[in-house]
This record gives structure tokens, sequence and C-alpha cells, in this order.
């Protein structure tokens, strides 16, 4: 039985689109934003150890409050800042970079902190409680090693916005559900009845139940080590200051030279997030619904 379960929140990102802070901004009338939704979940679930990746315009007084419930709650909680120096070769210029490396760099700034396999996820992602308890039975089985990871990917029709088109990894797996390929689709919209997206001025439909990655990662360490080789070459490449290294690429290549198996997982949890800001009312009508059902308490901390 492994004891020592991490959950990894992604919350470096400047939220352009949602024009806002969202991973502070609070849902319900208790002021939680999702991410505190993610923790809940995952301490029931048994995890015992949140790291946060944070850019430099989170307020010290969402810091403290979350420190303030880590106590309560006894569990351990780290923040880690993605700056932009960190990982980075000496003498590279990146002045005239606006925004954070990515996701893949967002994980690697965590290396440091972590020692023993974690879940990885977005901070404007909801995803459900039982996806936790999955991921807590993979790590506890054994399945995640140095060699094995794991994704948990949704039904592309339950992660579509109301409000625009969304980007979305396609996943495709062999016969003992190992991952192949994510292959990033940013169109994917519905229209009348299907699900669609373009590629190259051609409308393709997708069938409702396509898996799709929502980065929920379950990862071994041993990624760690991967991920800085990559970023490091991906440095030398000399990146233009729009480009960025994202997770999903990064394990895609990890898959492709054979250094690792990443098992693929159905989620049982409806997912929801906030890509734009109308967002915003449709996950708030989810939430109130499921506080109605008992599955949240009205105040998560209380």
């Amino acid at each position: 039985m492994n004891s020592n379960k991490t959950l990894l929140i992604l919350a470096g990102g400047l939220g352009s689109r949602y024009k806002g802070l969202k991973q502070v901004d609070g849902i319900l009338d208790n002021g939680s934003p999702i991410s505190e939704y993610s923790i809940f979940d995952a301490l029931e679930a048994g995890f015992n150890k949140v790291v946060i990746v944070i850019n430099r315009l989170i307020p010290q007084s969402y810091k403290e409050r979350l420190e303030s419930i880590s106590k309560q709650k006894n569990f351990e909680l780290h923040w880690i800042y993605q700056d932009m120096n960190q990982y980075v070769s000496r003498g590279f210029d990146f002045s005239k970079r606006k925004k954070p490396w990515g996701t893949g760099h967002a994980v690697l700034c965590a290396k440091e902190i972590i020692q023993s396999p974690f879940v990885m996820i977005n901070a404007d992602d909801f995803y459900g409680k039982e996806v936790y308890q999955v991921a807590s039975s993979e790590i506890e089985a054994g399945n995640i090693t140095k060699s094995q990871f794991a994704m948990i990917a949704y039904p592309v029709e339950s992660t579509l916005s109301e409000n625009g088109s969304v980007a979305r990894g396609i996943c495709s797996f062999d016969s003992d559900h190992h991952l192949l390929q994510v292959e990033e689709q940013t169109s994917i919209r519905k229209e009348n009845d299907s699900i669609i997206y373009t590629e190259n001025g051609k409308d393709i439909i997708i069938a409702p139940q396509t898996l799709v990655s929502m980065n929920f990662f379950v990862f071994h360490p041993k990624v760690f080590d991967y991920l800085e080789e990559q970023f490091v070459n991906f440095i030398r490449s000399g990146p233009s200051s729009e480009q960025e290294f994202y997770i999903p690429s990064a394990v895609q290549k990890m898959i492709d030279s054979h250094e690792i198996n990443v098992l693929v997982k159905s989620s049982p949890s409806i997912w929801k997030g906030m890509t734009y800001a109308n967002d915003k009312n449709v996950l708030k009508a989810f939430l109130q619904k499921e506080t109605e059902l008992n599955r949240y308490p009205k105040d998560l901390w209380s």
C-alpha cells in the first residue's frame, strides 16, 4: 500500500480567454474556487499532499486562506512559482516572452517537492469525485511505475463549452488500453447534433464517446527526469516568444521513444471547466445541484 499520494495543481496560467484569475475565483457563496473542490475530492480519496504551481499574480490573501485550510484539514501544502528562469540555460534570452513556458515546464518546476506517485490536474477544471478514487486505486495497485503512467480521459461530449470552441487532445489507444497518441485539436465544438473540429479547412465529425485528454495524469516521479531532458532540448531549439512546452506533447515523446506506457482509463465522473467567463454560470449551477444532493457541504471546509 502506498500511503503517500500527491495532488499537483497547475495554476500558473494567465487566463487570457477568461479575462481574470480564475484560479482564485470563488464559484458559490462559500468562496471556494474550482481547485478547492479538487483538493476536497482528492483528500476524500486518500491523498495527503497538495502542491500548487502558481504565478506571481496570485494574491497573498488566497495563499493564507489555503494555508489555514491545510492546517485545519491536516494535509501538506506547498506553493511553487513557475518562473521564466527555472531550468533555462544560462544566457538564453527570454526577455520578449510574456507568458509561462507551458504545462510541461509547470510540472517540472515541482521536481524538488514530489517524491511519490502523483496526480496532475489543471486548476480551472472540475474533474469530479470518482476520478480521484480511480487514480488512488491505480497507485495502490502498483500500476504507476517508472515505466508506466496513467491518464484518465473523458468522453468529448462531456467536455464542450456552450460559449465557444475548445482545444482537446483526442486519444487513440491499443487493445491493452495503452495510449498510442494524443492528437491536439483546437476548434472542437457542437454544431446542431454533431461534434466537429476543423482541420485544413475541412469539418470532421467526432463520435460523442471519443475519449479526450483533460490533463488528468497519474505520474511516477521518474517523469521529472524525462521532462527535464526534453525541456533542455526545447530551449536549445530556440523557441519563439509564443511557443510553449506542453505536457501532452512531452508525454507523447516519451511514448514514441518507448520510455513509458500510459494506461488510459475512462473517467466515471462529470467534467466541468471555465475556459470562458460565461462558463462560470454553468459550473455554478452544477455545483449548486451537487451541494443539494449532499455530495459537497455548503462550506467545503466547515
